[in-house]
């Protein structure tokens, strides 16, 4: 076994053979693990998402977006009998020590390339075990080391008004300044609520942006979310939402189906928050917290985020 740092990584294996990851992060929920790739090829990685989500016992999902893998995994062992195209590639071992995950990955061919040396060249990655050397017909064999890492999911609703004023761009912005900061922006996502809302400013929709933090920085983010969104937003309603971890309770995933498909009010927002110890902010006012909170029950659905309720009804 060989440990080598991304640097030396690229160092010792400066070949036109290698294509190098951009990103590796790692998530972690008591034993729920989410590993977010951002793969080299911009659409051309398919079947590698194909072989993991087919051979890897310890992959409960997987998607990809783009050039962005995004694999939901569990703690364990089960490594993989490697069978040229059918078993190429896949993950043998997952193991969070302290604060650092410890992915092991192994392939065939050039999946072994991938296995270890593109993925350990990305940023994100502190170091790699490197147990094989892949290429050609040979195996390859790494354990891919990145910090441990928390997911938060801030839901924001009511930065516009009638006249002025996008919700969906203000929210990338801010994670795009966020990103600025030191933190992970991974994902933005837009789910349409009830279109026949009487207060709506015109499409209805709220937004949920997703993050990845180190533990310690995740007030800091939030605190940071809170001050740009004061300086920023245009309206006197404007709320966030918290969500933090890997799993998305089903009640919360109800009420934001439920206030897709009808009026809600404040009240209720604020006991379903209050159930599921998911935090509530007032920026500028309260009416946002029921579209804030409505973000974060579907942000990891897109299909179903998207969909309009009750089109039947003639407004």
């Amino acid at each position: 076994m060989e440990i080598l740092k991304p640097k030396q990584l690229k160092e010792k294996f400066n070949d036109p053979w290698i294509a190098p990851y951009e990103k590796v992060l790692t998530m972690v929920d008591k034993d729920k693990v989410e590993i977010v790739e951002f793969h080299p090829c911009v659409s051309g990685s398919h079947w590698l998402l194909n072989q993991y989500k087919n051979n890897s016992d310890l992959i409960d999902s997987a998607y990809r977006d783009g050039n962005k893998h995004v694999y939901s995994c569990h703690v364990g062992s089960a490594p993989i009998d490697l069978k040229a195209s059918f078993n190429a590639a896949g993950i043998d071992e997952i193991k969070v020590e302290n604060e650092e995950v410890k992915v092991t990955h192994s392939g065939l061919a050039g999946a072994g390339v991938g296995a270890g040396m593109c993925r350990g060249m990305g940023a994100g990655v502190k170091y790699i075990e490197l147990l094989e050397v892949g290429g050609g017909s040979k195996s390859g064999r790494a354990t891919i080391v990145t910090p441990k890492m928390k997911k938060i999911v801030i839901g924001i609703d009511d930065t516009d008004t009638k006249n002025s004023g996008a919700t969906w761009t203000m929210a990338n912005n801010l994670g795009i300044e966020l990103e600025k900061e030191g933190f992970e922006y991974l994902d933005h996502t837009i789910i349409q609520l009830y279109p026949h809302n009487p207060y709506k400013t015109q499409n209805c929709v709220s937004i949920a942006l997703t993050f990845a933090v180190e533990s310690e920085k995740k007030e800091k983010l939030i605190n940071k979310t809170i001050e740009i969104l004061k300086r920023d937003t245009l309206s006197d309603k404007t709320a966030i939402a918290i969500l933090e971890g890997l799993e998305i309770p089903e009640k919360l995933r109800q009420y934001s189906i439920d206030t897709k498909s009808k009026m809600m009010d404040l009240e209720t927002a604020e006991k379903v928050a209050k159930d599921l110890n998911i935090p509530l902010i007032a920026i500028t006012g309260d009416q946002g917290k029921i579209g804030a909170l409505a973000a974060l029950g579907l942000y990891n659905d897109v299909e179903e985020a998207v969909k309009i309720y009750n089109k039947d009804i003639i407004e």
